[in-house]
């Protein structure tokens, strides 16, 4: 008995700490664009915050691009959209490449 009681609170204790890595808070800095384009936007004589508005009025989501890596941004796509094209500093919860914004600013 006392080996399967060992054996469930480890597998608790690795099941916690897995869902904690996997939802991690994350401040993160880069610009925001679209899912679609991400760091090469296709609309030819268009800004990126203007490619960016009609790729996400088309579907695709917001992203934020830092560095090579793209990540889907999710939340208040009002509030995201202010910054489109835009360098900003992200905070949020993060799992592998989607980011749930809890806020957004322009950055310094």
């Amino acid at each position: 008995m006392r080996f399967y009681s060992m054996a469930f609170a480890t597998t608790a204790l690795m099941l916690t700490t897995s869902l904690a890595i996997a939802q991690a808070n994350k401040t993160l800095t880069g610009t925001v664009s679209d899912a679609m384009c991400g760091k090469k936007h296709m609309m030819k004589g268009e800004s990126a915050a203007q490619c960016t508005r009609e790729c996400v009025k088309e579907g695709s989501d917001y992203a934020l691009i830092v560095g090579d890596k793209v990540y889907t941004l999710k939340g208040d796509k009002t509030a995201i959209d202010k910054f489109a094209g835009a360098n900003v500093v992200v905070k949020g919860k993060a799992t592998g490449t989607v980011v749930t914004v809890d806020s957004i600013n322009a950055a310094k």
